[in-house]
């Protein structure tokens, strides 16, 4: 696998999200409390854009439709049996890397 820059620690403050392409894939990237995760940016209700959703703690909702997804496991908290794909956060000094 390889790993791929795509943003900086600094560009993502506590609370928020960044959404960037990894090889033509949207990926919405998410500050909880210092730690990063990466999913899947695309809700698997409607398509909505998972990084322009509203954050709470490690819970991110869906901006379309309201659909509500752990940004830690990828899962839905509408249908628990329902991912969006997830994807390992490295570190290299203050650059953010995600392995594809």
């Amino acid at each position: 696998m390889a790993q791929v820059k795509v943003a900086t620690r600094s560009e993502i403050a506590p609370g928020t999200a960044k959404t960037v392409e990894v090889n033509g894939k949207q990926v919405a990237l998410f500050n909880v409390g210092g730690q990063l995760y990466a999913i899947d940016n695309t809700c698997l209700h409607r398509g909505g854009p998972l990084g322009e959703g509203e954050i709470d703690g490690k819970i991110v909702t869906c901006p379309w439709h309201g659909w509500e997804y752990d940004v830690t496991t990828g899962a839905t908290l509408d249908d628990p049996a329902k991912k969006v794909a997830c994807f390992k956060v490295q570190f290299s000094g203050d650059d953010v890397l995600i392995e594809t």
